[in-house]
């Protein structure tokens, strides 16, 4: 990630895969990282909910299954976040755990579900994705992604 601090690098050394969430301004800096570029969108995705629920107790109602078109990394990123936004906001679905598979045709995605209203609300629903401070690529650790959420 960019500006890594030793704590960031150490953190990174401890686990393959994680995700944080850092306050910016008025919305929510999601940091995410993983050996594989599908673990690191996974992580983002997951991310994405832990900025505003708790889902220690959730019990997972369905599995939906999204593609994704083949794009550059961070269309990918936003694309995948902004699907998660999507199913909070028309379908009223929160992912409990995300997979993603790459293949020739795209990134497959498997979202396990459970109803929003299934799930404790700890902070602000998200609105949607900023383009600004969107990135996800390779790095020394596998790869890593930011985005700034509009909550």
């Amino acid at each position: 990630m960019v500006g890594d601090t030793d704590d960031d690098r150490s953190m990174r050394r401890q686990g393959s895969s994680g995700h944080r969430t850092v306050p910016h301004t008025a919305d929510v800096r999601i940091e995410a990282w993983g050996v594989s570029r599908e673990s690191c969108l996974a992580e983002a995705a997951t991310g994405l909910v832990d900025c505003f629920a708790d889902l220690s107790t959730a019990r997972p109602t369905a599995v939906e299954r999204v593609r994704l078109a083949e794009n550059d990394d961070d269309d990918l990123l936003a694309a995948l976040l902004e699907e998660v936004v999507y199913r909070l906001e028309v379908h009223g679905q929160v992912p409990v755990d995300v997979e993603a598979e790459s293949d020739e045709e795209g990134l497959e995605v498997r979202l396990t579900v459970t109803g929003l209203s299934d799930v404790e609300i700890t902070g602000a629903v998200p609105k949607g994705v900023s383009w600004h401070g969107l990135h996800m690529g390779p790095d020394p650790y596998g790869w890593s992604c930011t985005a700034i959420v509009d909550v």
